[in-house]
């Protein structure tokens, strides 16, 4: 009988019932393979997922989960960025289509100290039936 090997753990960070990290498969990795049928159920979701698109350079995603109001054309990674981490500080539902989250995103570079990137981010939940969440924009902190 064979086995495929176990899912790494989820890059975001997120805690099963247990308080283990959840394998890649059981959070963000099924919303990354498939975006049309399953999306985001939440803002912090989304800016989980698009962490872990992040992690392993996903621009599809980044993409497809960015409003078309301020999405770029194309989203280049810089080269032997390691993600250190996430850190989800707050979210807040600011209406039925409106969230935000901040968070604490830590990253290193070749040759470069590690840095955080801090941002309160903005979200919006549009489209048929159930709508589906999308980031807007961030402010740096």
């Amino acid at each position: 009988m064979t086995t495929s090997p176990p899912s790494p753990p989820c890059p975001c960070g997120r805690l099963g019932p247990a308080k283990k990290p959840l394998a890649l498969a059981r959070c963000c990795g099924h919303f990354l393979d498939d975006f049309a049928g399953t999306p985001a159920p939440d803002a912090e979701s989304l800016m989980r997922s698009r962490y872990t698109a992040f992690v392993l350079e996903r621009a599809d995603y980044l993409l497809a989960t960015w409003h078309a109001s301020q999405r770029p054309a194309q989203i280049e990674f810089d080269p032997g960025v390691k993600w250190l981490g996430l850190e989800v500080r707050q979210r807040r539902l600011v209406d039925a289509t409106h969230a935000e989250v901040e968070f604490v995103a830590r990253q290193k570079s070749p040759g470069s100290p590690a840095v955080r990137l801090h941002e309160l981010s903005r979200f919006v939940k549009e489209g048929e039936g159930a709508g589906r969440w999308y980031y807007v924009d961030g402010d740096q902190r």
